[in-house]
């Protein structure tokens, strides 16, 4: 008997009006003890409700069931069991997708650990919260004690997740879902929770269902993997199978989208940008009178230079400084030192001026575009700036063509933003910042929040964009693998420092800095789990 077993599961939800509609169809797959099944697909394809669906954990009774769904545990059904609560934490633990979410913030992260240790176990607090430092330290966070006392948003990213992890596991499961586990996380943070992962089925036995958009993540840990799309399972098989053998045409899509390459050339080039001796940095401690004693230095005498018509891309971790100097360049922040565009120092540029040479696609274009404005409205906000003395026909007439240079039909320009998935959202903002023709175009984590297939075509379109208009890219992104499509040379950051400068061909082929080799192994890029992506790519052509 598999440990989990799901048959027929079609779900869907009750609309206001009272009509009903189906996210999930007739999806069957097994379970078994002491495997990591892998769950892949874009956003929308059923993978999060599916295995919500798994607990209980839908809102009913607007979500429904169809009278053949069947989901087992140890022969136990769970559907429309009353006592789905005693599963919940107990024999299955879920890990969801933001920690920040998940955690209460107004309570201590040790306190909700035992909370849920003494929810299903009869033990006194004491040993439940000497279990808590003993989960804490399995998932290998340091200083137990001093985390235990801590509120959620004192933690990293990282030792959140690790909380997370450290509840789920609290009453040692049988099965353990992760929901994207890693998504937010630096590349080499990731690495350290699925090692966590690896190590916690060793260790436990346990069995783990792993739902990511991220296939370097699924093909490291995974031993069989399903791909879903549009809520159905369009091919199942173990990890070797479905990595170098895919039958299905979408799951061969996917994981082309995940090798997307630079085209690099030698020809060379002036300098669109040069940034020498910069510094940036905040007061973090007074003295009795007011006077700064002690600084944190965000950027710490960084010098680069960036060629015209090429990418320079900018990694690290989180807090390593590489926001902060794009934010700089852009003269966004206050900071020592000189930064020079077309040979100008900024500032000795007008701001209005600096603001059309350079422009910023930020992270999150969700949150970047003003919702109350037209698409319309948010390309053609800069032209009022820029080319105010322009007609209203030859200003709908680039506005018409940029939407069109990054893929958007015409008729977008008199929607709003809501009515866009994430990855159109991004195409305006990054047609926002091209109307205005700028000659350096900051990219700050443009794919980070995007499935694999749709981060694939922002960068397929950023190549084209660089090669038609010769325009320059400050590339900020802590994505290894989105840095080798776009960098012609690559600079790694940590602590505000730079610690290692060269070609991006060199930086990935032959690293100097431990650190930079750190980040490319945790990256997975050069190797898969037994094959390198050549191979990959050899067998996909043959299929």
């Amino acid at each position: 008997m598999p440990l989990l077993e799901i048959k027929n599961l079609t779900l869907g939800f009750h609309t206001n009006e009272g009509n009903k509609y189906k996210v999930v169809k007739n999806v069957s797959f097994n379970l078994e003890k002491g495997e990591i099944l892998g769950v892949v697909g874009e956003s929308g394809s059923g993978k999060s409700i599916t295995a919500l669906s798994i607990l209980g954990l839908l809102p009913y009774p607007k979500a429904f069931h169809s009278p053949e769904s069947s989901i087992k545990f140890n022969g136990i059904e769970l559907l429309d069991n009353k006592n789905i609560r005693d599963f919940r934490g107990g024999k299955i633990g879920f890990v969801f997708q933001e920690p920040m979410s998940s955690l209460n913030p107004l309570h201590k992260v040790g306190r909700q650990i035992v909370e849920n240790i003494l929810m299903h176990q009869s033990i006194s607090y004491k040993r439940a919260k000497a279990q808590a430092l003993r989960l804490l330290k399995i998932t290998g966070i340091k200083n137990q004690k001093e985390k235990f006392d801590a509120y959620p948003h004192e933690l990293s990213g990282g030792q959140r997740q690790r909380v997370m992890i450290a509840m789920a596991i609290a009453n040692k499961p049988d099965i353990l879902i992760a929901d994207e586990p890693t998504t937010a996380l630096d590349v080499t943070i990731a690495a350290q929770i699925l090692d966590t992962l690896m190590q916690l089925k060793k260790t436990m036995g346990m069995s783990i269902i792993l739902i990511s958009h991220d296939l370097s993540v699924i093909r490291k840990v995974a031993d069989r993997v399903l791909v879903m799309k549009s809520g159905k399972i369009v091919e199942q098989g173990s990890s070797d199978d479905i990595f170098y053998h895919p039958k299905n045409s979408y799951t061969k899509a996917l994981i082309y989208s995940s090798n997307v390459l630079k085209k690099y050339n030698n020809v060379k080039s002036e300098y669109a940008c040069d940034i020498k001796n910069l510094i940036v940095k905040y007061p973090i401690v007074k003295n009795f009178w007011g006077k700064v004693t002690e600084y944190l230095f965000a950027v710490n005498n960084v010098s680069l230079k960036l060629k015209k018509g090429k990418t320079l891309g900018v990694v690290g971790e989180s807090g390593s400084g590489k926001t902060t100097l794009a934010m700089a360049v852009a003269n966004l922040v206050k900071y020592e030192g000189d930064v020079f565009i077309g040979g100008n120092n900024i500032k000795e540029i007008p701001n209005k001026l600096l603001r059309k040479k350079v422009q910023i696609v930020f992270q999150d274009p969700y949150n970047s575009l003003n919702p109350r404005m037209t698409v319309r409205e948010i390309v053609g906000e800069g032209l009022e700036v820029h080319f105010k003395n322009e007609s209203k026909f030859n200003k709908l007439k680039r506005i018409k063509k940029v939407l069109s240079e990054v893929g958007l039909k015409g008729n977008a320009a008199d929607k709003y933003p809501h009515e866009f998935s994430g990855g159109q959202r991004q195409r305006i903002a990054i047609a926002r910042a091209l109307i205005v023709e700028p000659e350096i175009l900051i990219l700050d984590e443009p794919t980070s929040a995007l499935d694999v297939t749709i981060a694939a075509q922002i960068l397929k379109l950023l190549q084209k964009i660089q090669e038609t208009r010769g325009i320059s890219y400050l590339f900020i992104s802590h994505d290894m693998r989105a840095v080798r499509a776009l960098a012609d040379d690559i600079a790694v950051m940590k602590d505000g420092k730079v610690l290692e400068i060269n070609s991006a061909i060199n930086i990935f082929n032959h690293p100097f800095n431990c650190y930079t080799k750190s980040l490319i192994k945790a990256a997975n890029i050069t190797k898969g789990k037994k094959h390198g992506n050549r191979a990959v790519n050899k067998n996909l052509r043959q299929n």
